[in-house]
């Protein structure tokens, strides 16, 4: 087994060098090629010392592609930043990653013009470009490219580090370990066949964690990755089609917003294998929009949080559809849990229950944010016949503790259902926004007093209490803070906020009054 998801994609790169790797922006490169990109990107980086981070902000090219693998050859983290955020957001998560550089394509240097960080330029196509600074000049002892000289084992440091919406309106860090990674990419390359000759989607932003699955579930399994544009994402079928994959992958709101727009016809993916959703809940209308238009797919839903490294959980729908099954909310079954993973239902007194909050432990779990005070409360101690005890503490949690999703879920003849939140988390096209996030932002707005946002299923909706602002104005606002997919589809201005007998705010009469 691979010591490192760099190690794992130079292996396939060895045994499958002539073979087509990577599709992106009009451009094909085979794995020899995307080797040899990546190992002048990693030049270009200079020097690295051990433990450091690097960002990485590119759009869907193979500076992305190419760009990711060169950081891993260096040793270094990679901390995915994203072209479509705000330039304060990128600037953000930089100073909280302490990035050491970031690795950017020339046409998008702009959108690190609030941060401090020095920039390594490259093009689009992975050609090296000149240094606004030196990556090397940003201080600390340097070590080679040849690989990691941290003192820990390779399979304990981090291989990247993600960014979810934070609850107190800052990005909270997820550092994932290749140790995390690697066990879950050799069981998905088995369970979905992929092997030289397969064609897989790259459908998610880099930002998003099912990203690590599309690049590394392909390569290891000496695959191609053809990534569409953004555009491309309205018409699934017309590019699946056009470039005759076999995996496709994405959140379902993609099939709704095709099935909407009358973009996928029955039948028109004849010869698409494989069908995987996750991100937010398959309901079972879209995946029979999906069985309609790919009847020879296999169809499966995956679940799970960042914390678990992508999927923990995945459901495999019945070739028939008169064989599946009825659930209480009409969406797919979560289903079992990956084999090498534990998972315990727990009601709210800490004792095991058919509903109640999914706890996850096992190689996948992630061993504490990137600010230890995100710890407290999200770990449990808790073994068949003792109560649980909620890790309290900022500490670096042990391995025997459980993961708390704060995912209500029903287990049924050992099928899990996701059922929702147990707190303000929601999943908006497939993003995980925190709400309190979101109102942090239009709260710093100067006529905002206060702010409360909610969210119907499919947008989110903001009220506020203050002065009369315009809508437009209130949405640039938090545009210019937060993600596209994080800004509020309606704002109303209230008198006041709802509270309860306990003086917090009622969100059920809050409900009432956004109607």
């Amino acid at each position: 087994m691979s010591d490192s998801l760099f190690d794992l994609f130079s292996a396939s790169a060895r045994r499958h060098a002539d073979r087509p790797a990577l599709c992106a922006a009009g451009v094909t490169l085979t794995y020899r090629e995307l080797a040899r990109t990546a190992e002048r990107l990693a030049a270009h980086l200079g020097p690295v010392p051990p433990g450091a981070r690097i960002g990485l902000l590119a759009a869907r090219s193979p500076l992305a592609y190419a760009g990711y693998l060169a950081v891993l050859r260096t040793g270094a983290t990679v901390v995915p930043l994203n072209p479509i955020f705000p330039a304060q957001r990128n600037a953000a998560i930089a100073a909280r990653a302490g990035l050491r550089t970031v690795l950017t394509d020339i046409a998008l240097q702009d959108l690190m013009r609030d941060s401090a960080v020095p920039l390594a330029l490259a093009k689009a196509d992975g050609t090296p470009s000149g240094h606004l600074s030196s990556a090397a000049s940003a201080g600390g002892t340097t070590a080679g490219t040849g690989g990691p000289a941290a003192s820990s084992p390779v399979d304990e440091a981090p291989a990247y580090i993600l960014f979810t919406s934070g609850s107190t309106g800052v990005p909270k860090g997820l550092p994932l370990t290749h140790g995390n990674v690697l066990p879950y990419i050799a069981y998905q390359v088995e369970r979905y066949e992929v092997a030289p000759g397969d064609r897989l989607s790259q459908t998610f932003d880099l930002t998003f964690d099912p990203s690590v699955f599309d690049m590394f579930v392909t390569w290891a399994g000496g695959a191609t990755l053809v990534v569409p544009q953004r555009e491309d994402l309205a018409d699934p079928a017309a590019f699946a089609r056009a470039n005759r994959l076999t995996h496709w992958f994405s959140v379902p709101s993609v099939v709704s917003l095709a099935a909407r727009m009358r973009r996928l016809p029955a039948g028109c993916l004849p010869d698409l294998r494989w069908g995987l959703f996750a991100g937010e809940q398959l309901t079972l209308k879209q995946a029979a929009a999906w069985h309609r238009a790919a009847p020879q797919a296999v169809i499966e839903n995956l679940y799970g949080p960042t914390e678990l490294t992508v999927t923990c959980t995945a459901y495999r729908l019945p070739a028939d559809p008169a064989d599946w099954p009825s659930t209480r909310n009409a969406s797919v079954p979560i289903g079992h849990r990956l084999p090498h993973l534990e998972h315990v239902v727990l009601d709210e007194t800490g004792s095991p229950a058919a509903m109640g909050e999914l706890c996850v432990r096992g190689v996948q779990r992630f061993a504490g944010y990137l600010d230890p005070e995100n710890n407290a409360g999200r770990f449990l101690d808790w073994e068949p016949g003792a109560g649980a005890r909620v890790h309290d503490t900022h500490d670096v949690p042990p391995a025997r503790l459980w993961y708390r999703t704060g995912d209500r879920v029903v287990e049924e003849d050992g099928v899990l259902t996701h059922l929702g939140r147990l707190d303000a988390q929601v999943q908006v096209h497939g993003y995980r926004v925190e709400l309190g996030e979101v109102e942090a932002a239009l709260g710093s707005h100067p006529g905002v007093e206060d702010a409360a946002v909610l969210f119907d299923g499919t947008d989110l909706r903001a009220l506020y209490v203050g002065a009369s602002v315009p809508v437009a104005e209130l949405a640039g606002w938090v545009a210019g803070r937060l993600p596209a997919y994080m800004v509020p589809g309606r704002f109303l201005r209230v008198d006041r906020f709802p509270l309860n007998d306990n003086g917090k705010l009622d969100r059920k009469r809050l409900e009432t009054l956004a109607c």
